[in-house]
């Protein structure tokens, strides 16, 4: 691995610090001016076209290279910057996908809200009953002239509560492969005939409405709304697995996670004596630190094949599931650390950190069932990357 910066990617990092030393004040005053400050962020970035910075130049984005995104990616996080945008989904999924399988009439249509932070998209994965196997989805979607209508369910969908359309995968022809019968539909939420249900979390008010059941009764979407062509779906859903990127982002929060479980140590003790005494315990960040280390050193590999061109659809597998497995450990660390502190008492004094190591605690399947659980992960890399068979 060589990442000797080029003179070019060594001027654009001093243009983003010099970006972020002009235009971002310290956190405590983003707070007081509250709404007012991150619309002008987004107005600002949107302007430098940071935004959507893996886009096309000619869709609207910046046409960054790998180590440019690299680059910027890793000064917002070490500046603790808001995020490029508000619409995750919508520029992480659908945006890319209205690029490189849509029509002309919808990348006009969808993606300046993308890039202007005006939309709000949810992706319509799950269902009940289906699991992991995506594949076997029964959202049914029948062709009736210029629409469809859509009868069916989907769980699990991350802020549809709040979101303006969901990005689904429906079932438009169950009479051949379940491969080749699903279709990729862009349907706004406001559509007669949907619903959304709140999911209840055991973790709180914290994680209130983040997941939700959506439902489809009788739904007319317009063909116009069919992205790519019918059957394409399980293609265009595959694709953003190549979009996947090399997870060095979850290695910046892991090091500052890290130093506030140090910090949380060093104020707790074990059977009576300081916690930072006990050789257990140290044995124990420290394997942390080396795990987070190896996670670096993964994400450098594979932002090398990226750079190279060689990336695949599975090198992505690796780091989430290292990446979810050390989330885990370090939460269930802190909850021992915190031995009869451990009951979230919410955002008071009260509650030590104000809660977040109960949250992280009791939020861990966002992160690691999201995207795929740990066995999907292990049977990704098993059978695409170890070549192994899979009976």
């Amino acid at each position: 691995m060589d990442f000797d910066l080029t003179p070019e990617e060594e001027a654009f990092r001093s243009e983003v610090r010099e970006f972020l030393a002009a235009n971002l004040p310290p956190p405590a005053e983003r707070s007081k001016l509250g709404a007012d400050f991150i619309n002008e962020w987004w107005r600002k970035i949107r302007e430098k076209r940071w935004i959507g910075f893996d886009w096309p130049r000619e869709m609207g984005g910046g046409g960054g290279t790998v180590m440019q995104q690299y680059i910027l990616k890793e000064e917002m996080l070490n500046a603790k910057a808001p995020p490029l945008g508000s619409d995750y989904t919508g520029l992480g999924w659908v945006g890319p996908a209205v690029i490189q399988f849509g029509t002309d009439e919808q990348r006009k249509r969808f993606l300046p809200d993308i890039l202007d932070s005006k939309s709000a998209w949810c992706t319509g994965y799950s269902e009940p009953g289906v699991g992991s196997d995506l594949a076997s989805l029964r959202c049914r979607a029948v062709r009736d002239g210029d629409d469809y209508v859509v009868n069916g369910q989907k769980i699990w969908i991350s802020l549809a509560h709040i979101g303006t359309g969901i990005y689904t995968m429906v079932r438009t022809d169950p009479d051949v492969s379940k491969y080749d019968g699903i279709s990729c539909l862009l349907i706004p939420l406001n559509t007669p005939g949907i619903e959304v249900r709140p999911i209840k979390s055991f973790a709180g008010d914290h994680f209130k409405d983040l997941y939700n059941e959506v439902f489809f009764h009788d739904v007319r979407v317009p063909v116009a709304n069919r992205v790519g062509r019918e059957g394409q779906g399980w293609e265009i859903l595959c694709s953003a697995l190549q979009r996947e990127r090399s997870g060095i982002a979850e290695v910046n929060r892991h090091h500052k996670a890290l130093e506030r479980l140090i910090k949380l140590a060093a104020t707790s003790r074990i059977a009576g004596e300081p916690a930072l005494e006990n050789m257990e315990m140290r044995k124990r960040l420290a394997a942390f630190d080396a795990r987070i280390e190896a996670c670096r050193l993964t994400g450098l590999r594979v932002l090398t094949r990226q750079v190279q061109g060689k990336l695949g659809d599975s090198d992505a597998s690796i780091g989430k599931l290292h990446n979810c497995n050390l989330l885990v450990a370090m939460s269930e660390t802190a909850m021992e650390l915190l031995g009869g502190a451990s009951p979230y008492l919410g955002d008071t004094e009260a509650s030590v950190g104000r809660g977040k190591w109960q949250i992280g605690a009791l939020g861990w399947p966002t992160t690691v069932i999201g995207g795929g659980t740990p066995n999907i992960q292990k049977n990704i890399i098993a059978e695409r990357i170890l070549g192994l068979p899979k009976d």
